[in-house]
């Protein structure tokens, strides 16, 4: 992508990085659970967890959210409720043991994911005010190991993810490493989309989208609530690619082969090839996030309409 000195930094981040969660044991442990409404302590949560894990359960089920069918949610909508829980991260790798330490050239990175921010702030301002709505920015934490959220704790082995409670986006940078070394997707503009997908939720929250879903998924069965969530995710791979263009049409950001380094990382993440990589089958009906065929052809859609409303994935009949 194309930067320089000259291009402007968002003032939207929060810098954690090197910071001890407290009463968090080094900010290494802790079940995610979400916080608001009294909460629970940590002794209720260990002992919880440790419950479900002697029943064969996931702790980490308890965030997961899911996926639906034909349900027309246009775009855009009134602002709703907010969900009282995080967002399932499609950047979580089942498996995955994410760095402590930052990675060499971590400033560098903080200053292009600032840049990258502030890409995102000027495009949907820009969005937002062509249909009459004002655009709030989310402010970006920047964290190592874990983290307090309004949404709980969250910890570098969820990936970067956003909570619609407090509408901010993680990230810990740690993890463009794991996407280096275990995914192979480098480049800078794979880093940018990353950043694009949660921006993607907090539009869909703006909008009100994120809360109709969250209401949806109270009365749906878990596999039905997966095809929903999977609808979610993909319209936030179609905003990502809607930001892409619309950037490069304001500033020309992108260089040969940035769009390739996305689509590439899209591939990566999709659900089915990170269930094939940790357990060599697929499952899909525990699909959340869409296969890499989807992610791709969703990414792709937005970056060449640069228009929201080709990002309705919920009244699509065909994914792809």
């Amino acid at each position: 992508m194309r930067y320089d000195d000259n291009d402007r930094q968002s003032s939207n981040v929060d810098d954690r990085r090197g910071q001890r969660v407290p009463g968090g044991f080094g900010g290494r442990m802790g079940i995610p659970f979400p916080i608001g409404g009294g909460g629970m302590s940590f002794t209720t949560m260990l002992i919880i967890g440790a419950l479900m894990l002697l029943f064969g359960l996931n702790p980490l089920d308890l965030l997961r959210s899911g996926g639906g069918g034909g349900l027309q949610i246009p775009m855009p909508q009134q602002d709703r409720p907010v969900p009282r829980s995080a967002q399932q991260s499609p950047f979580e790798i089942p498996g995955r043991n994410p760095q402590t330490q930052a990675p060499a050239g971590a400033d560098e990175m903080g200053t292009f994911i600032k840049r990258v921010l502030a890409d995102t702030e000027d495009v949907w301002n820009r969005k937002f005010q062509a249909f009459g709505k004002k655009y709030e920015e989310p402010q970006l934490v920047l964290f190592t190991g874990a983290t307090r959220t309004a949404c709980g704790l969250g910890q570098a082995a969820m990936g970067p993810f956003y909570c619609p409670l407090d509408r901010k986006v993680y990230i810990d940078l740690a993890f463009y490493e794991q996407m280096k070394r275990q995914f192979n997707s480098p480049g800078d503009f794979a880093q940018a989309y990353v950043v694009a997908h949660e921006v993607g939720h907090h539009v869909q929250t703006l909008l009100g989208i994120a809360g109709r879903v969250q209401d949806m998924k109270q009365n749906m069965s878990e596999v039905e609530a997966n095809r929903l969530q999977v609808r979610m995710e993909l319209q936030a791979d179609c905003l990502a690619g809607v930001w892409a263009a619309v950037n490069d049409k304001m500033k020309r950001r992108l260089e040969p082969g940035d769009v390739e380094e996305a689509l590439n990382a899209a591939t990566q993440i999709g659900d089915d090839m990170i269930q094939k990589k940790q357990t060599g089958r697929i499952v899909p009906d525990a699909f959340t996030h869409g296969t890499a065929a989807q992610r791709v052809r969703w990414f792709k859609t937005g970056l060449q309409s640069g228009d929201m409303r080709t990002c309705d994935t919920f009244s699509a009949r065909d994914l792809g």
